[in-house]
């Protein structure tokens, strides 16, 4: 009784006490980010520890304390279980995993014996020891277990399968741990990540559930406010009861005080709650509101993305879509999800707008035609009349409807597209003007507000200006500086110049609408590769203009696109292609491939080649691209033929001598000196010479040629990306699944303050490691994570390893991997 009472209240006790306190420090290092899954248990930092390493110094002391002065109590495996859990919170896990195998072996108390092993469960998923960690909970699920290891054992391997990125699994064990969880373990958080889990795989109703209960647990501030937020997001639209509640939260939310910081973040998840709905007019309202409400660029950028992605993609007003989506990429960061993809479609809506402008502004012209002079001038007078009274000041202005107007006068395409009352028109859009406002400040800065600002001298330009103003607004400036009123210009004149009247002003006026269709066709399906806006382009040009003269080329990209879809109308369209134009270019393309060879339209052919071949280079595939290459080539001589001589250039240079690569170029640049590539050509020449400078300064780094022995394959990534246990896992199940007889290793080093290493070791020649590297390349570096990450690959041997690894020199390394592995691998 004296053993035991004192082991357990001195220094058993005291251990324990600072066990807490070391897991309540690492617990405030958790840095959760609500829009991310949050992570279950904190990741144990060696940074962090040596912060708190007097008290694992002092637990490791009470508790050894305690087993020396009473060998004999129960309490000497207790104590031997805290002494390993402060060696893993130290990061020391060798020791750490020898003490609880220790416990294991020793102790004769099941209950105990279980504990260690959950621990060290726990340390083999921070060591990313995965495979004797399934071993670990594996023993574990077939003993049986009291309530205390059962839920630690739940939230253990739940934490072991959200390391491995395997939601499913982990989701399954925290729901299991649900009924033995208690005030202590944080149920509102952890029901919070059991939603968020659910939400990602898309069970939106379980997520709903498991939000709400995260609410009626009363959890911290935070995770609160976000799982009401992420309630609306997974709510079901079609009952209203539910609706009316979430609509009543968001009145709340805004308007409690606690919540003035995240009114942004409040506004988006309204915008898209309505956007759900279909109320795209209420979403947009949200949005614009979710951008001025707060200062996180994130959210401003989503807000103003998701009103540009409206407009463009519902609304089809892809004038405001391009000013929104300017907006957007000037406060998204660049490792927003799909900021590419964003990016090239902001810079292909100033195209967008120009060829639907195009066609909404010549249909209105062509059906004001149709009246007689009288008449128009009347409408037209009536129009221009009603616009300046609601432009006359005192006039409240009318609250936005979705309503196009009333009157027979406005059911023009004119009408509704050129009113300046609507949110249509830039400067009729409050949000619009708001956002310019903005965006002009933050590059210019506050100047003043005068005409000509960016001009040092402007008396010229400002008297050649008020002359045009002083005609358009009906007024004249006189000497003395007094305003004098002239006749106004006639608009309603103006605008009766432009209505096609002639037969020849009328076909001018359709054949922009039909190239409006045709160009707006070639950038979906060229520039975005959306297929199916692309077909419904091409068709209503086809269904408006049966004899156009871009038919034929239509008819053939419609069949292309319908190919590997619906084949049947693809055949279709082959038909029609043939029957309605035998002598077409397409047509023999159709007919014959080999007929590119023959005619100028080879170059067709060759930028698709190109388009392969390039993707091959990118990912550092240069046999295939090569093959590609010469394939096209073949076709002739077009105009594409530069691109794909420069690109073969571009090829020798990672596998040939660098006077070769320069001797090309000098080649390339005289053969074409007036061609575009010729600057490019110019500036690959001179970073070439560079390169050769840098090479010679560091002549003493020397890699062995001999590629004989074990190699190991290395991927090279940078450490700020925080990707390593993505890489490690994709590697390693592409070992279990490709590789499992050759039993390889996977390690992450530090290579130096920017780069770190994933490598695969152990494999036992030159061939194997070829074929690995060429596997890699084709079955998983365009998954994730790879595909969002630049990152570079190659083999090496040990000897060189150790070179590489001690010089750091990455580029030199990879000059000598492109010299003489890739010839292996041709």
């Amino acid at each position: 009784m004296f053993h035991n009472a004192t082991a357990h209240y001195n220094g058993y006790y005291y251990a324990r006490e600072k066990t807490y306190e070391v897991e309540k420090t690492i617990l405030k290092s958790l840095d959760d980010d609500p829009n991310q899954i949050l992570r279950l248990f904190p990741r144990l930092d060696t940074i962090l520890a040596k912060s708190y390493t007097k008290d694992t110094e002092e637990i490791i002391k009470m508790a050894s304390l305690s087993i020396q002065r009473h060998p004999n109590s129960k309490w000497v495996y207790e104590n031997y279980v805290l002494v390993g859990k402060a060696r893993l919170y130290a990061g020391d896990y060798p020791n750490a995993i020898q003490t609880f195998k220790y416990v294991n072996t020793k102790s004769h108390d099941v209950n105990t014996r279980h504990k260690a092993l959950i621990q060290l469960l726990r340390t083999f998923t921070e060591q990313n020891d995965f495979d004797r960690a399934e071993e670990t909970f594996r023993f574990l699920e077939k003993e049986k277990l009291s309530k205390t290891n059962q839920k630690e054992l739940y939230l253990q391997k739940a934490y072991y399968y959200q390391i491995r990125d395997d939601y499913d699994y982990m989701v399954r064990n925290l729901t299991k741990a649900d009924s033995l969880l208690g005030r202590k373990d944080r149920k509102g958080r952890i029901y919070f990540l059991v939603g968020q889990v659910y939400q990602k795989l898309g069970f939106d109703s379980e997520a709903y559930n498991y939000y709400r209960k995260c609410i009626a647990t009363n959890p911290e501030y935070e995770i609160d406010f976000y799982a009401r937020l992420n309630m609306a997001q997974v709510a079901r639209l079609d009952d209203k009861k539910d609706i009316r509640q979430l609509r009543a939260q968001f009145e709340k939310m805004l308007t409690d005080a606690k919540n003035q910081e995240f009114k942004d973040k409040i506004y988006y998840e309204l915008g898209e709650f309505d956007r759900k709905r279909g109320r795209l007019h209420d979403a947009i309202e949200s949005y614009s509101q979710s951008a001025h409400a707060g200062t996180n660029k994130r959210i401003q950028g989503s807000a103003y993305l998701r009103i540009g992605q409206l407009s463009f993609d519902s609304l089809k007003k892809y004038s405001q879509a391009k000013l929104y989506y300017d907006s957007a990429i000037g406060a998204l960061p660049k490792d927003y999800e799909n900021y590419d993809f964003i990016k090239k479609r902001q810079e292909i809506l100033g195209d967008f707008a120009k060829y639907t402008e195009a066609i909404t502004w010549n249909d209105s012209l062509l059906s004001l035609s149709s009246f007689d002079s009288l008449t128009l001038r009347n409408r037209l007078d009536s129009v221009m009349a009603k616009r300046k009274l609601a432009a006359a000041p005192g006039k409240k202005k009318k609250k936005r409807s979705s309503d196009s107007g009333s009157g027979n006068n406005q059911n023009s395409s004119f009408f509704n597209t050129e009113s300046s009352a609507t949110a249509d028109w830039y400067f009729g859009n409050p949000s619009a003007v708001s956002l310019g406002q903005s965006e002009f400040q933050r590059i210019w800065g506050a100047i003043p507000l005068e005409d000509n600002w960016r001009r040092s001298n402007k008396s010229t330009v400002i008297n050649d200006a008020n002359t045009v103003v002083a005609q358009v607004e009906g007024t004249e400036k006189l000497p003395s500086g007094e305003i004098k009123k002239t006749e106004a210009v006639d608009e309603v004149g103006k605008l009766l110049t432009q209505i096609p009247r002639t037969d020849k002003q009328k076909v001018e006026a359709l054949a922009k609408i039909e190239e409006g269709y045709f160009k707006l066709g070639d950038l979906y399906y060229f520039q975005l590769n959306e297929k199916e806006n692309a077909s419904q382009s091409y068709t209503k040009l086809l269904d408006r203009f049966p004899d156009s003269e871009f038919e034929p080329e239509v008819l053939y990209k419609l069949y292309l696109i319908s190919r590997d879809k619906d084949p049947t109308k693809a055949e279709k369209y082959a038909e029609l292609l043939k029957a309605n134009h035998p002598q077409s270019n397409f047509t023999r393309i159709l007919i014959n491939p080999d007929y590119l060879r023959e005619t100028s339209v080879a170059a067709e052919k060759q930028k698709l080649i190109y388009k392969e071949a390039y993707a091959f280079y990118q990912a550092n595939n240069l046999r295939p691209a090569q093959d590609r290459i010469r394939l096209a080539l073949q076709e002739g001589e077009t105009g594409f033929t530069p691109q794909l001589e420069l690109l073969k250039i571009l090829i020798t240079g990672k596998t040939e001598d660098v006077t070769r690569y320069q001797f090309e170029l000098g080649e390339f640049i005289k053969k074409y000196p007036d061609g575009e590539l010729k600057p490019y050509a110019e500036q690959l020449l001179a970073a070439s010479k560079t390169l050769i400078a840098k090479l010679e300064r560091s002549k003493g780094i020397q890699f062995i040629k001999s590629m004989e022995g074990v190699h190991s394959f290395v991927i090279v990534y940078t450490t700020e990306a925080k990707i390593t246990n993505p890489v490690s896992t994709a590697l390693e199940r592409f070992n279990a699944s490709q590789w499992k007889e050759l039993k390889l290793n996977t390690s992450n080093i530090i290579l130096n303050e920017e780069k770190t290493i994933t490598m695969v070791s152990d494999l036992p020649n030159l061939e194997t490691a070829l074929s690995y590297f060429d596997k890699f390349l084709a079955q998983i570096a365009k998954d994730k994570p790879f595909s969002n990450y630049k990152f570079y690959s190659f083999v090496i041997t040990k000897d060189n390893f150790q070179i590489f690894y001690r010089t750091k020199a990455l580029d030199e390394y990879l000059t000598f991997f492109d010299r003489n592995y890739q010839k292996q691998n041709q």
